[in-house]
């Protein structure tokens, strides 16, 4: 079964939002990729989404298209994303992993073969970014059937009679797109959020994660007062690419230093008590 509706319980019981971490699986290097994801529950992160690379990934900004071109000259696959995983769990039984990216490399491995394989490494939930609701049923039957949850995108531009649709099939939670682009650029304000919060719950009572352009603790402390979780994906991204040097290697320290990054987010997030919004 899922990780993710007992993660969020305990957040709920504890008053606070969580704090979902972003990293591309084998960015920049495998071993490097795998010694971040090991360190990120201790660090603060109470969900993980780990990016499955792709040589194509059309809804992400430069950060993270850089990482995925980045772990794929590195050697990641599907493949090693999985492994990545099953590594985690030796040590973590607990922490939910959302595997994040493209249809594309499941279509190719064959979906019940990647589901099967996902459930039995620890895979917890999919966001498949570029799989609409109308088409999502082959792979999300498939995932939920192997007690994966399936993870839809919602945005600014997804109105009251579009939101039904979305979240008919949604399932462990719903994440808020809080600006129309690309990942890694702008970001919304907090009134924005309240409000896109409000017109949500009003639709679904599964918990709803927000991100896109959060980038500092201060940025993920005022999104934690409104949120149910908050989402950090390329400026964590953006430490890793800060620590390597022009042939792509990374310092022997550059772990350690995007985990104390993380820090500093959960700090920020888990010091903010979360407003009621109605």
């Amino acid at each position: 079964m899922s990780r993710i509706p007992a993660r969020f319980a305990k957040l709920k019981a504890e008053g606070r939002a969580g704090l979902v971490t972003f990293i591309t699986a084998g960015d920049p290097d495998l071993a490097t990729s795998q010694q971040v994801l090991d360190g990120l529950p201790e660090a603060g992160a109470d969900l993980i989404e780990l990016g499955m690379p792709f040589t194509d990934p059309m809804a992400d900004g430069p950060a993270i298209q850089l990482a995925s071109l980045r772990a794929l000259k590195a050697g990641a696959s599907l493949a090693t994303t999985l492994e990545m995983v099953r590594r985690f769990r030796v040590k973590d039984a607990e922490t939910p992993i959302i595997l994040m990216g493209y249809y594309n490399p499941i279509h190719a491995h064959g979906v019940d073969s990647f589901c099967h394989e996902a459930a039995e490494a620890g895979v917890d939930g999919l966001i498949i970014v570029d799989l609409p609701p109308e088409e999502a049923e082959e792979l999300a039957g498939p995932a939920r059937a192997k007690g994966i949850d399936f993870i839809f995108l919602t945005a600014p531009t997804t109105d009251d009679a579009r939101l039904p649709v979305v979240l008919a099939s949604a399932s462990g939670f719903v994440y808020y797109v809080s600006i129309t682009g690309i990942t890694g650029t702008a970001s919304a304000s907090g009134a924005a959020i309240g409000e896109a919060m409000a017109r949500l719950r009003r639709h679904t009572d599964l918990p709803v994660a927000v991100g896109f352009g959060i980038k500092t603790a201060a940025a993920a402390a005022e999104v934690a007062a409104l949120a149910d979780a908050v989402v950090v994906g390329s400026a964590i991204v953006q430490k890793l690419a800060d620590g390597i040097d022009a042939d792509g290697r990374a310092r022997p320290s550059l772990a350690a230093e995007v985990l104390g990054f993380v820090r500093e987010l959960a700090a920020g997030v888990r010091a903010t008590r979360r407003q009621t919004v109605n």
